[in-house]
């Protein structure tokens, strides 16, 4: 899907930093998978009390350096 977004130079600056991508598309692609992932852990981390859920940072550290070496 091609969408036209419109996002401020010093932000995407900082944003190929951190995902360290080869393409302007990678680091969105890459940041929107973040987002979604980030948003489901909060929906399971509500769910705490109810279930026994442990911290799951290394694992979100394991999935960034996973998709930077599949694409």
């Amino acid at each position: 899907m091609r969408t036209t977004v419109t996002i401020p130079d010093p932000l995407f600056d900082e944003l190929l930093r951190f995902t360290e991508a080869d393409s302007r598309t990678q680091a969105i692609q890459m940041a929107v998978e973040a987002y979604v992932r980030r948003a489901k852990l909060e929906r399971l981390r509500a769910l705490r009390g109810k279930l026994d859920i442990q911290g799951t940072e290394a694992a979100d550290e394991a999935d960034m350096r996973e998709q930077r070496e599949r694409l």
